[in-house]
C-alpha cells in the first residue's frame, strides 16, 4: 500500500463492491452508465466479453467484483459502470452500485489496517460522515498485472 497524502480537500466517487464501500478520484471520472446502456463490441455477430464501446470509442471493461471478491458474477442490468480515464485510455469499470461523491480533506484519510506492501493501488481509509471508503488509486490498479485476487481492505 502506499500511503497518498492529500495536499487539499479531494472529491471521491463512492461505490460498493461486496458490503464494502470504496472512492476513486472524482477527476478520473468520464462518465456512469448502466451494464444495461453500454453498447457492447462483437466480432462475427457474436459479443466479445470483456470490451464495450462508449462514443465510438472502444474501451476494456473491468469487473471489480471479480477482481476483489475472486469470484465471478453475471452483471444485472441496473449494475453500475464507471468510465474513467487512465494513463492507457478509457477503461469501464463494473461495480454493485455508486453511492455518491464525498469530499475528503486530508486528515480525514488514514492508512489502511493490514494493507499489504504489494497492495500500492490502495491510497488509506476515507472517514467521513460516519462513512469508511477504502480508497483506490485507479491508475495503480489498472496497471497491476491481474495475476492473483485482489487485496480489498
Amino acid at each position: 500500500m502506499h500511503q497518498q497524502t492529500l495536499a487539499a480537500p479531494q472529491q471521491f466517487l463512492a461505490f460498493t463492491l461486496g458490503g464494502l464501500e470504496y472512492g476513486v478520484d472524482y477527476a478520473a471520472v468520464q462518465e456512469l452508465k448502466v451494464f444495461s446502456a453500454l453498447e457492447r463490441f462483437s466480432s462475427d455477430g457474436e459479443i466479445i466479453g470483456g470490451v464495450a464501446l462508449s462514443h465510438g470509442v472502444i474501451m476494456p471493461v473491468v469487473d471489480l467484483r471479480a477482481a476483489f471478491a475472486a469470484a465471478f458474477c453475471a452483471p444485472a442490468p441496473d449494475t453500475d459502470v464507471i468510465i474513467v480515464r487512465v494513463p492507457a485510455g478509457l477503461v469501464g469499470v463494473v461495480v454493485e452500485r455508486v453511492t455518491g461523491v464525498l469530499r475528503l480533506y486530508p486528515e480525514q484519510v488514514v492508512p489502511l489496517p493490514g494493507a499489504q506492501p504489494k497492495a500500492d493501488y490502495l491510497i488509506g481509509l476515507g472517514l467521513a460522515k460516519g462513512r469508511r471508503l477504502i480508497l483506490i488509486d485507479i491508475d495503480r490498479l489498472m496497471s497491476v498485472a491481474p495475476a492473483a485476487p485482489r487485496q480489498v481492505a
